[in-house]
């Protein structure tokens, strides 16, 4: 008995003194597609902690990034490919299209990735974690090819774009 509260003791201070994981917001790349759906992949990095989590099943980075969107968005998420550092999306409804004579204008929805930071909250690795859910670099393609680029923006503003 005496033992185990030992290792239990051992393996609490271990943790509090390692240093904190982090989770980093790599790239987000949508591509909107002429229906109005769009494909998300969102690379990531995580922690060794989290990576823990993963291996043992205790976190699905996929599926915490699929309910924040679905929180953001207000609509549902299809998870389409899932690994250890990138996950994949379809949201059907992304983007309203209106048709004018010249072609069609895009209306994107804006997106706060912050949301994402209380779906972490719920674990109990969360104050091992120091999160950063800003991209490094998000792109927003639209099916004529014209890209918008954002840098370390956790909030994307809603986007206007119109195709010839």
């Amino acid at each position: 008995m005496r033992r185990e509260i030992l290792v239990a003791s051992l393996l609490i201070l271990a943790l509090m003194a390692a240093p904190a994981g982090a989770f980093s917001a790599d790239n987000l790349v949508i591509a909107v597609e002429e229906d109005g759906s769009a494909e998300i992949t969102f690379n990531y990095t995580l922690s060794w902690i989290e990576r823990i989590a993963v291996f043992f099943k205790i976190a699905e980075p996929e599926q915490e990034l699929k309910a924040a969107l679905e929180d953001a968005l207000g609509v549902p998420v299809t998870v389409t490919s899932a690994e250890i550092d990138v996950a994949e999306f379809m949201v059907q409804d992304f983007a309203r299209v209106n048709s004018t004579d010249g072609g069609n204008v895009y209306l994107t929805p804006g997106l706060d990735l912050t949301g994402a930071q209380a779906v972490l909250d719920r674990y109990w690795f969360a104050p091992l974690v120091e999160a950063d859910f800003s991209p490094d670099l998000t792109v927003v393609r639209f099916p004529d090819g014209h890209e918008e680029t954002f840098s370390g923006q956790s909030a994307i503003p809603a986007l206007s774009h119109a195709t010839a």
